[in-house]
């Protein structure tokens, strides 16, 4: 039994649809399952109720071979430490009184290599608390999504602008949520691998905001442009789209450490971390779609 925390989410979703594929028994966490498609509620064994309740976890768990784990974003909580420890203790009870084997869990570069970096940070504290259980564990080790892109598109449509604090000509590595997808369900149908990893999943190519606004123009058929703005500029956007501000300033946090410390490259890219989906044909098949909406 493979158990999945987050189904309704833009990779939880991905990840069932493969298992499903794969016809591996799947076993979902969900708030609603009214939200599941209804061939995911047909196919599934569904336990409702959120994944940060012991109870609940115990249950889902108990008889489980092995876990997608990832805590799910809350830029309205108080606290953004307080809240993947809302989330990660309770698993980790749950674990270790249950006995899953193996948990892959959705995490970041920059191991070793940051403080202060906000989510960042308390996402790393998430992997170590985990370990701590001695449950075999792959940390998915995550730069941005290419996803993130698509939160731009009233502004893109508006003004053909995006804008962030980042500097306009560092690349960074970014990745597809589809890419994220295949890598987990590849390693949650796997049942021989043991211990405790780190797997970069990265694209295939570090871009800049102003490598991304060039292609973006080039498959959108428009003008694209990227606006440097500062991170108090940025704070004040995201409060004022009801963010903390606590979850405000982790963010600008973790943009600090990618951007100026470079914690992204802290290590050097794997074998096997690159991806297939570039930027360019994830925005032909997803935001050019989108856009056009």
């Amino acid at each position: 039994m493979i158990v999945v925390t987050t189904p309704t989410g833009q990779i939880g979703r991905q990840i069932i649809d493969l298992l499903l594929d794969a016809g591996a028994p799947v076993r979902v966490i969900v708030r609603d399952a009214a939200r599941l498609p209804a061939r995911v509620r047909e196919s599934v064994d569904v336990v409702e109720g959120s994944h940060n309740d012991r109870e609940l976890l115990t249950k889902a768990l108990a008889d489980a071979d092995s876990v997608f784990w990832l805590v799910p974003p809350a830029m309205t909580a108080p606290s953004v430490v307080g809240h993947f420890n809302e989330f990660t203790r309770p698993f980790c009870e749950a674990v270790t009184e249950t006995g899953v084997a193996r948990v892959v869990a959705v995490s970041t570069l920059g191991r070793g290599a940051t403080r202060n970096a906000g989510q960042i940070s308390a996402s790393l504290a998430m992997d170590e608390m985990i370990e701590a259980t001695g449950v075999h564990y792959r940390t998915l080790e995550l730069p941005g999504f290419m996803e993130n892109m698509l939160r731009n598109i009233p502004s893109l449509k508006a003004a053909g602008v995006f804008s962030s604090p980042v500097t306009p000509d560092r690349a960074q590595p970014a990745v597809a949520v589809r890419d994220i997808a295949a890598v987990a369900a590849r390693l949650l149908l796997d049942d021989t691998w043991e211990g405790q990893e780190g797997v970069q999943v990265l694209g295939p190519e570090d871009l800049s905001a102003n490598d991304m606004a060039e292609i973006m123009s080039e498959v959108l058929d428009r003008p694209i442009r990227f606006q440097q703005i500062s991170p108090e500029e940025q704070k004040a956007l995201l409060i004022s789209y009801g963010a903390s501000e606590d979850a405000a300033q982790g963010l600008i946090d973790m943009m600090t450490a990618i951007d100026r410390d470079g914690i992204y490259h802290a290590q050097p890219r794997t074998p096997g971390s690159r991806t297939g989906t570039s930027f360019r044909q994830w925005c032909e098949d997803v935001l050019k779609p989108a856009f056009a909406e």
